[in-house]
């Protein structure tokens, strides 16, 4: 491979290709890099990305607890073989969205056994607690922030109805406390729009020199200028 081309690890704890952007985000961009001649391999936790041919692929399983036409199912007692198994589990029985964290720990054992193998780790807006361990393994990490989920927490407690509601809500965005504090840890991020870089500024605490805004991109054979639009 030739100096100027890397080997990336590219990181999404839900590869999911046909809801919300993450899963489309990760197709993409692996695609584009592959295209200009890096290897790219993509692991991911459930639902499991569609990628396109040159791409590489490591599964990285959870316990997808959210999986249809079963979400918030209850494993059997045989699939909880880990402590990212057992947390997972507790962390949805208390009403916490537990993946970013136990991606980050399953990620880095995954990643252990793999030293020397890629030139950098790029995480698709995990955040976990996990990628502190990988900086601390040695390896180079930058993530992708799209745009602060803080935002969304906002919205919704906005909307919420009862205390009740707003009880579970704050539990359910309790994770975002841990990937605001990773975020500010992780040398360089990438966002989307400069919109989202001030909002990750003022809402994250994170400095605005260690922030590249990368716009994301248009498939130009798909979507055209409309006159009557």
């Amino acid at each position: 491979m030739a100096a100027d081309l890397l080997r990336v690890a590219l990181l999404v704890y839900r590869g999911n290709p046909h809801s919300g952007g993450q899963g489309v985000y990760t197709r993409y961009l692996a695609r584009e890099l592959v295209g200009l001649g890096h290897e790219v391999t993509v692991l991911a936790g459930q639902p499991w990305p569609v990628l396109d041919d040159g791409t590489g692929f490591v599964g990285v399983p959870s316990l997808d607890l959210y999986r249809q036409p079963d979400p918030f199912r209850l494993p059997r007692l045989w699939e909880l073989r880990s402590a990212a198994d057992v947390a997972e589990f507790a962390i949805m029985c208390t009403g916490g969205f537990p993946e970013p964290r136990t991606f980050s720990w399953r990620v880095r054992r995954v990643l252990a056994a793999q030293r020397g193998r890629y030139d950098v780790i790029h995480d698709n807006q995990t955040f976990g607690s996990g990628m502190l361990d990988l900086m601390a393994d040695g390896w180079p990490l930058l993530g992708t922030c799209h745009h602060p989920i803080t935002v969304d927490r906002t919205l919704d407690l906005r909307h919420a109805a009862t205390w009740r509601r707003k009880l579970s809500l704050r539990r359910w965005y309790g994770f975002l406390a841990m990937q605001k504090r990773v975020a500010r840890q992780v040398p360089r991020i990438v966002t989307v729009s400069e919109s989202s870089k001030r909002d990750i500024v003022e809402q994250m605490g994170i400095r605005p020199e260690r922030l590249a805004v990368v716009p994301i991109g248009v498939d130009h054979e798909r979507f055209r200028p409309r006159p009557d639009v």
